[in-house]
């Protein structure tokens, strides 16, 4: 007696379903990845790496030797612009003595640099290690 004939195999539906359904998952989590980025605040991130790019041009300036005023001082002064909107960039901390202090405590760093601009490459890693040393110190307390 022959054989009865095998029924087609499903093989190849269950990998088309398969495929599907990975297809699927990967362009559902890339919306749900965008939509999360897309309700994210850029500005403190965006202000803290501005920031850090000034103070990286203030080492830089001070491992090239070229430490006058006519260097620094735009860097400053960008720097200066930019802390006043610490409190705007982080609106959940405005009310915190401490931040407030930490970001009082930069400001007047500053502004005594733009006041007094250092004149010399001692000067310039002076300031240095003090702009890093306020920087630090907020950032250990709220990062």
């Amino acid at each position: 007696m022959p054989d009865a004939p095998r029924p087609p195999s499903n093989a190849s539906r269950y990998l088309f379903v398969l495929i599907a359904g990975l297809l699927i998952g990967a362009v559902a989590t890339v919306m749900l990845v965008r939509a999360i980025h897309a309700r994210q605040d850029p500005l403190p991130g965006s202000l803290m790496h501005v920031m850090n790019a000034q103070a990286q041009m203030l080492r830089k300036s001070r491992d090239q030797n070229r430490c006058g005023a006519t260097e620094v001082v735009p860097r400053l002064q960008a720097m200066r612009l930019l802390s006043n909107d610490l409190d705007l960039a982080f609106p959940g901390l405005r009310d915190d003595s401490r931040f407030q202090q930490h970001a009082s405590r930069f400001r007047a760093t500053l502004n005594d640099a733009l006041a007094a601009p250092p004149q010399d490459c001692v000067a310039l890693a002076t300031l240095n290690e003090a702009i890093g040393t306020d920087c630090k110190a907020c950032h250990q307390d709220f990062r």
